[in-house]
This record gives structure tokens, C-alpha cells and sequence, in this order.
């Protein structure tokens, strides 16, 4: 119902029952006192005019709907009386009230949806609880983005749980399909009205990712979620690091930090836990990071650049850098690889210096080198013995 706007009817001010509910309630009641009359006024007309079932149905439609054709009219007195009292009196008051209450509660569920009060039937989807308290507007457009381009994701609904947009959502998220409920996380009812139970994720974001005191709100959100047996559905976000076996001693699927600029370490944590871990690493030089080493590469594949770094303990390659200054990432492993540097994943207490790459590398190609002899010489030898016999 709009603001300001006094309700249609007297019960619609009765705050312990939804106002939806109720204006639901009187169009039906309303819809199966218009059918009884209808069916008498039908029944009356077949009764005492002389007009088949069919064209008393008729008649009695055409002057519900106030078009009347003119093509069958009641003669008698007892068809007239009826079709003043029953249609013009009953069925057509009836009609303008039905239409009345249905615009009512299209401007109730307009304005409830909105304000984020409408509950939506959902299953299979994604809840974010809270709103990052800087670019929450971008944050979420970047995830819904990213996380719908994962196959098997490219539909799936996503809800906001959070007391932010109380006059609704900016048109981009909208746009997006992304809904949202006014509530709060630790609100056993509002978890309720997002159907938290029957959601393929929950995602708890610290409420402002440079204020410690937000672990202990996220903490509460993820108690009351690990109570309801959601633990293994929830990614949740944790400023202090101190804090995270907290988290998992709750049964929590996993742990990130707030990382605002990047939501995809957030989309995959979700959809691939675990490798949310691997790309933390990357922004840290606590365990691991990508180091950059510049050299020329002219004569192995990336198969073998990957091996000979493995082999020699130093790290793993992720990408090298070609002549054009470009990044190849993944690039094809059987293809001769020429380029001026190489991106490796390596250990950042012991990160290896150029000549331990330069190194390794060489000491692979005189390996590669002494096999292929052997395999040569080995296809020599073989071939008399297939002649002889």
C-alpha cells in the first residue's frame, strides 16, 4: 500500500496479520460470491427464458462485463427482475470491488518490494548478508557478474539480506535481477523470510572491511547460521586473522578476507572452496606469491618449463612474458615457447634468484637432450633386429 494512503478496508489496519494476505483473502471470497451468483443468474435465465445452457452463459457474460450485444435479452418478468438484481446489482459491484483490491495489492507488493519487505519464494539461491560500507553498489554488480559467468550459475538468484537501500535498490542491481529483504543476518526471523535454509550459498561480508569489531557481528550472523545446520553452505568474511579458527571451529565452509576491489576471490571461494586460499596467497608475501624473472626463453615448451621448475623444488610457472611485452597465461604446453620472462609461484620466505631459474632450466634441457639420445640410439638399435627376422 502507498504511504500516506488510508487503507480500502477497516481490517487492513490489523498489524498482527500481513495486509497481502488479507486482500488475497477478500478477492477470493469476493471471486466465489460473484461465480454463486453468476451461476444462479445462469441457471434462472436457462429456467425461464427460452435460451439453451449455452446461450444463458452467454447472455449472462456479456452483461457481467457490460458489453451487452443486444443478440439475446430476458423477456420475461422473473429473467428481468434477476438480471437487475443478481448482475446489475450483485455481480457487476462485486466485479469493480475484485478489480479494486487487485490494483490495492499491486501498489501493497509494489511498494513492499521496494522497501524491501516482500518475501520471495526462492530456492537454490545465493544470500549476501550485509553490504560492504564503501562501493557496496559495485562490489555487488561485480559479483553478480562474475558469479553468473560460471557455468551451471548463469541463472541463479541472488538475494540481499541488510537494512541498506530502504527505498530500494539502485536501478543496476535491479537491472541485474538481484532482489533484497530489510533485515539483518542475526535475525532469526529474517533469515526465515530469505529462505537461508533452502539456499545453494550464504555469503557473509564484514560489515566495513577496516574495522576489526566486525568479526564480532559476522561471528554472531555465523553462529546463528551454524545453529540452523548452515555452516557448510556459508563463506564468511574476516578481518582479523587471529579470528578464523573461530570461524571454522563453527563449521564454517570457508574463510576469506575482505578484499573489495576484487569480488572474484569471493566467487570462487563459493564456487570452488579451497582456491579462494590460492589466490589469497597471491595478494600476500606471508606463504607464497608470483615473483617475476626475466630471461630468454627460445627452446623448450611450457610443459617442460613446468617440470624443470617443479623438479628443482623452486615454484611453480604461471605465465611468461613474450616479446611484445604481452602476459600468456595457460599457454599450450606442446608449443615451443620464445618469450623474455617468466611469472612463477613461489615460496616467499626462500624466493629463488634469477641464476637458480636460469639453472634449472638448463640442467632440464641437457636432461631433454641425453633422453632424446637415448630414445635415437634405442630405434637404431632396434631396427637391424626387424630385418633379420
Amino acid at each position: 500500500m502507498l504511504r500516506n494512503r488510508f487503507p480500502l478496508n477497516a481490517e487492513h489496519e490489523k498489524s498482527h496479520v500481513p495486509m497481502g494476505g488479507l486482500i488475497r483473502k477478500r478477492v477470493k471470497r469476493l471471486f466465489m460470491i460473484l461465480v454463486a451468483l453468476l451461476t444462479t443468474q445462469i441457471m434462472i435465465i436457462w429456467t425461464v427464458e427460452d435460451l439453451t445452457l449455452f446461450e444463458s452463459l452467454w447472455m449472462s457474460m456479456t452483461t457481467i462485463a457490460t458489453v451487452g450485444y443486444g443478440d439475446f435479452a430476458p423477456v420475461t418478468y422473473i429473467g428481468r427482475i434477476s438480471t437487475i438484481l443478481l448482475m446489475f446489482v450483485g455481480a457487476i459491484t462485486l466485479l469493480t470491488l475484485i478489480v479494486s483490491d487487485f490494483i490495492e495489492y499491486r501498489f501493497y507488493r509494489r511498494e513492499r518490494i521496494l522497501t524491501g519487505r516482500w518475501i520471495y519464494k526462492m530456492n537454490n539461491h545465493i544470500v549476501i548478508i550485509n553490504t560492504p560500507k564503501h562501493g557496496g553498489v559495485t562490489y555487488f554488480m561485480r559479483f553478480a557478474t562474475q558469479i553468473r559467468s560460471v557455468q551451471g550459475y548463469e541463472t541463479i538468484p541472488i538475494m540481499l539480506l541488510t537494512r541498506e537501500f530502504p527505498s530500494g535498490l539502485p536501478a543496476e542491481l535491479s537491472d541485474l535481477g538481484i532482489v533484497h529483504f530489510h533485515g539483518s543476518g542475526f535475525d532469526p526471523e529474517a533469515l526465515k523470510a530469505v529462505h537461508a535454509g533452502s539456499a545453494k550459498h550464504i555469503v557473509v561480508l564484514a560489515a566495513d572491511e577496516s574495522d576489526p569489531h566486525s568479526d564480532s557481528l559476522t561471528f554472531d550472523i555465523s553462529h546463528r547460521l551454524a545453529e540452523l545446520n548452515l555452516g557448510q553452505k556459508t563463506t564468511v568474511e574476516c578481518v582479523t586473522d587471529a579470528n578464523r579458527s573461530r570461524y571454522k571451529e563453527l563449521g564454517v565452509r570457508a574463510v576469506i578476507r575482505p578484499v573489495r576491489t576484487y569480488p572474484e576471490i569471493m566467487v570462487r571461494s563459493v564456487v570452488a572452496p579451497g582456491s579462494e586460499k590460492v589466490l589469497e596467497d597471491m595478494f600476500n608475501y606471508e606463504q607464497d606469491h608470483p615473483h617475476r624473472y626475466d630471461l630468454e626463453l627460445d627452446d623448450l615448451n611450457w610443459a617442460d618449463i613446468v617440470s624443470a621448475l617443479i623438479r628443482h623444488g623452486i615454484g611453480t610457472a604461471l605465465a611468461y612474458i613474450d616479446h611484445n611485452d604481452e602476459v600468456i597465461c595457460h599457454p599450450p604446453i606442446s608449443e615451443e615457447i620464445e618469450g623474455k620472462g617468466l611469472i612463477v609461484l613461489v615460496k616467499s620466505n626462500d624466493t629463488p634468484d634469477l641464476e637458480v631459474i636460469k639453472e634449472a632450466l638448463e640442467r632440464y634441457r641437457k636432461f631433454m637432450e641425453k633422453w632424446r639420445n637415448m630414445q635415437e640410439d634405442a630405434t637404431i638399435t632396434d631396427q637391424p633386429a626387424s630385418t633379420t627376422h
